[in-house]
């Protein structure tokens, strides 16, 4: 590791073979419709000096480890997680780790929680925006939201592609567009369920800026007066939106940025790679998108980069 890398990334993919395997054994090869990149301890490491990278929380992205089977997901999620943990241990200053839950199993969810948190020592947990056809706000995953708030959680959302998308004929990936959408229902949903009301102290990172989120802030705000989204959402929709964490995969540009940083406080803002989703030319551009960002003054940029993670990830600060 270079003497100037300091990125904390949360937004860090790891594909163990197991994991391809078994997603392969149910005949999907892709998340998003990006077909698996290659993965490896080695190749990360190097990624990660070559880019800056000091830390990375990793995580399993979508399409996540149900596929149909609460039993093989329960075991499958055990099996991701202890990997994830071996890293860390391994290599306490380099990696950290948000633990896979197979939902839509709650009580599989729930047993992993305990096991993530009092025996692995997890960063947090990431769960996908969109589980079937159920959002994160669903009442049947409020038990989930409910531990996670008593344990003060961190909360890393990934998007996938729900099943009404599945059906579009579009002809696209489903990163390219479904993605953010996918981030923005979920955002929109656990506002007007009432479920950022009820359990405040989950602290949760949105992927790719909150997808669409910050352009449409204003939108959800003012829908969020009629009276019925309003008891759910008392506080009104902005200011739930200014609780949240953000990540800049995919999303380091002006013009993303620009609407992000009117929102919140670089203190919520997160450096997130994508990687190996994005190849090393897409994250050395996200890094200098960061960089160059004429938004943020020396003291914001080093809090995207490092020091708002520092806050959510206390472990990092002695190592």
């Amino acid at each position: 590791m270079s003497a100037e890398s300091q990125r904390i990334d949360v937004h860090h993919h790891v594909l163990p073979a197991e994991y391809v395997k078994a997603a392969s054994r149910h005949g999907i090869h892709a998340g998003g419709d990006v077909p698996f990149p290659d993965w490896s301890l080695e190749s990360t490491l190097e990624l990660m000096d070559r880019c800056g990278i000091a830390t990375a929380i990793t995580s399993i992205a979508a399409p996540g480890v149900h596929f149909g089977d609460a039993s093989e997901a329960r075991d499958l999620a055990r099996r991701c997680n202890e990997l994830q943990a071996r890293l860390v241990s391994d290599r306490p200053a380099r990696f950290g780790m948000f633990a896979s839950l197979p939902l839509p199993d709650v009580d599989g969810a729930l047993a992993e929680i305990e096991y993530a948190f009092g025996t692995l020592k997890a960063d947090g947990v990431v769960l996908l925006a969109s589980l079937g056809e159920r959002y994160l706000g669903d009442p049947a995953f409020e038990p989930v939201f409910a531990e996670l708030d008593r344990r003060k959680a961190v909360l890393f959302v990934h998007p996938a592609i729900p099943a009404t998308s599945q059906a579009l004929k579009l002809g696209l990936p489903g990163a390219l567009v479904e993605f953010v959408f996918d981030t923005t229902r979920a955002v929109a949903n656990l506002i007007f369920s009432g479920t950022l009301e009820r359990h405040p102290d989950v602290k949760i990172i949105l992927s790719h800026a909150g997808g669409t989120v910050p352009f449409l802030a204003w939108r959800l705000g003012a829908f969020g007066r009629m009276p019925a989204l309003l008891a759910k959402a008392p506080q009104g929709a902005l200011a739930y939106l200014k609780r949240l964490y953000y990540d800049t995969a995919m999303s380091a540009n002006p013009h993303a940025l620009a609407s992000l940083r009117e929102l919140v406080d670089p203190s919520h803002i997160l450096f997130g790679s994508d990687h190996p989703y994005l190849p090393e030319p897409l994250v050395q551009e996200t890094a200098h998108g960061v960089a160059a960002f004429q938004g943020f003054d020396d003291a914001a940029r080093r809090a995207v980069e490092r020091s708002s993670a520092l806050a959510l990830f206390p472990r990092l600060r002695s190592l």
